[in-house]
């Protein structure tokens, strides 16, 4: 049985198919049950994993644990202690490039991810452990710029020449479902930037072709921008250190491309295009 934390989620959903379609008896935490829509085949089990006590009965008979870093917040060290008291074996962390960053510099942090609490947890747990450092996702590009592709045909955003590696979560599922199932990725950090670095004005590009009409990218200055994310109720903590990433790594990318997904899983990556045919009608009105 692998126990998935953050089953809902960018990763957590394709993970939990993954795991399915190579047989695994998939149990899944949830905070609410009734609206989680997984597959009929999960075991779903409600409860909350930042408490690991609300979850201590979804741990027996389970042999492998993914670790959310949102989902279990600072948690992670007292789930993972408390899986291995149950007889938990494996746990997966799923964590970042930036985890060495300084804190105050890693802008997922102020939107709830304790990616390196996780990936901590995992490898001071005593047991077999993998920690899945991605690159920024590829899905990021539907919550930043979906709604205004989907109102017509400039994208305003900040930085255009600023570069990102965006890793589909399909890979990444596929990676961490493999971590869970075998002991292939034992002690490993895996770094996982997707296969290319594009531009912002490049990514934009790209889901204009997906959609099969033009779109281009105007430039907003950064406060201008700054404004707009805190007016849809971004916290500005996150916002101000997005910014600082974007200022920071404007002349070369932060994490380059690389074709580790290949060498993990024998196969190429998903390129961003891939991901942009495959989530086009997100973007249709």
């Amino acid at each position: 049985m692998i126990l998935i934390t953050g089953a809902t989620g960018a990763v957590g959903h394709p993970l939990t198919a993954a795991l399915l379609a190579r047989g695994a008896a998939v149990r899944a935490v949830t905070r609410d049950p009734a609206a989680a829509r997984l597959p009929a085949d999960v075991e779903t089990f409600g409860g909350d994993p930042s408490r690991p006590a609300s979850v201590a009965p979804a741990l027996d008979g389970v042999t492998a644990l993914f670790l959310h870093p949102r989902a279990v917040g600072d948690a992670a060290a007292g789930l993972v202690a408390l899986a291995r008291e149950r007889g938990v074996r494996r746990v997966v962390a799923l964590s970042a490039l930036n985890v060495d960053d300084p804190l105050d510099e890693q802008p997922s942090r102020f939107r709830g991810d304790r990616n390196k609490e996780a990936e901590d947890a995992a490898a001071a747990s005593g047991l077999e452990w993998t920690s899945i450092r991605a690159s920024s996702f590829a899905g990021n590009a539907l919550t930043a710029w979906g709604a205004q592709i989907r109102a017509g045909d400039v994208v305003r955003y900040v930085h255009p020449d600023f570069q990102e590696s965006p890793v589909d979560e399909r890979d990444l599922a596929e990676v961490a479902a493999r971590a869970l199932l075998t002991d292939e990725y034992a002690g490993r950090r895996l770094e996982l930037p997707g296969p290319q670095s594009l531009s912002h004005r490049e990514m934009v590009a790209v889901l204009g072709e997906a959609l099969g009409r033009p779109l281009r990218m105007a430039e907003v200055p950064p406060e201008a921008a700054v404004q707009g994310m805190l007016r849809q109720g971004l916290p500005e903590t996150f916002v101000r250190a997005l910014m600082a990433r974007y200022a920071a790594h404007l002349r070369r990318p932060q994490h380059p491309g690389t074709d580790q997904v290949r060498s993990l899983l024998g196969r190429p990556a998903r390129t961003f295009a891939d991901w942009a045919a495959d989530h086009a009608d997100a973007f249709r009105a």
